[in-house]
C-alpha cells in the first residue's frame, strides 16, 4: 500500500495499478499477476454484487433527499448490511444509520412505528432535554423500489415540526408511494436554533426505520369440479396467514 502524493490523486485502475480513497485519504495497490478464485470466493463475489447494487438504488432513492451529513464509511457498511449471512438470510437495513454518530433514539425514546398499510405513527411520549434547541424538524422519505428490475420506482417526501419545549402528544404521517415494488421508509431527524440547522452532528440524525416488502395474496388452487359440484363449493378458503382467500376453480365438463 502506498499513499498518494501528487496534486490531482485518481481512483479506479491505471495500468497495473489501483488508486482508492480511505477516510478522505488516497492509495495505491498493484494488481495481482493471477487471481485464483475458488467456489466460495465466487459466490462470496456474487453475494457482494447484489448487495452492492441494492445498497445503489437506496443510495439513489434516500441521500439525494437528506440534510444530514452521512459519515465517511456509510456506503460500506450499508453494503454490509445488505450480504446476506447465517443469521441475516436476505440482509436486512432496518436501523440502518446514514450519521454512524446519532440515531434517531437520541430523539425519541419509543420508537417509531410504521404499519403495513404505510402509516408512520410516533407514539406521544416524554422527549429527552436538547439544550439550545428551539424546533425540531422531522422529514420521512418513502421510497419504492424495484430491487428485481433495478429501479427506483417513485419517492415521497413528508416534512413536520415540533416544538421540543412543548409536551409531545404524538404525530400520525401517512405515506402513499405508487407502485409495486419494496418500501423503503427512512426518517430523518434534525434540530434547529433559531430557525437555523445545528451544525452538531449529535442532533442530526437519519435511521432506515421499516423495510417492508410487497404483499402478495396467494390464489389457491383446489380441484376440478362438475357443474353441479361447483354450486356447492365455497368460493373462499381459510389460510391462516392471509384470513379468506378467493379459491380459482377450474371446472370439468
Amino acid at each position: 500500500m502506498a499513499k498518494q502524493n501528487s496534486l490531482i490523486p485518481f481512483t479506479g485502475k491505471l495500468g497495473n495499478l489501483i488508486g482508492y480513497c480511505r477516510n478522505g485519504k488516497y492509495f495505491l495497490r498493484s494488481m495481482p499477476d493471477i487471481v485464483r478464485q475458488t467456489t466460495a470466493t465466487r459466490r462470496s463475489a456474487l453475494r457482494f454484487g447484489a448487495a452492492s447494487k441494492r445498497g445503489a438504488l437506496i443510495r439513489n432513492a434516500v441521500c439525494a433527499e437528506l440534510d444530514v451529513c452521512c459519515d465517511n464509511g456509510y456506503i460500506n457498511r450499508l453494503t454490509r448490511a445488505l450480504i446476506p449471512t447465517a443469521g441475516n438470510r436476505k440482509g436486512s437495513v432496518e436501523g440502518f444509520r446514514f450519521n454512524l454518530h446519532t440515531g434517531i433514539d437520541r430523539f425519541f425514546t419509543v420508537t417509531p412505528v410504521v404499519s403495513a398499510n404505510g402509516i408512520l405513527e410516533i407514539p406521544g411520549q416524554t422527549l429527552p432535554r436538547l439544550k439550545g434547541i428551539d424546533t425540531v424538524e422531522i422529514k420521512v422519505i418513502a421510497s419504492c423500489i424495484d430491487f428485481t428490475n433495478q429501479q427506483v420506482i417513485d419517492t415521497q417526501v413528508i416534512t413536520a415540526t415540533f416544538d421540543p419545549q412543548q409536551p409531545f402528544t404524538g404525530m400520525t404521517l401517512p405515506m402513499d408511494v405508487p407502485g409495486t415494488g419494496t418500501l423503503v421508509v427512512t426518517l430523518q431527524v434534525r434540530c434547529l436554533e433559531g430557525g437555523r440547522p445545528s451544525g452538531d452532528r449529535r442532533y442530526q440524525a437519519a435511521d432506515i426505520i421499516a423495510v417492508i416488502e410487497p404483499q402478495i395474496q396467494p390464489v389457491v388452487h383446489q380441484p376440478a369440479y362438475s357443474r353441479r359440484e361447483l354450486r356447492q363449493a365455497k368460493k373462499t378458503v381459510y389460510n391462516a396467514t392471509y384470513g379468506y382467500v378467493p379459491v380459482r376453480v377450474i371446472l370439468r365438463e
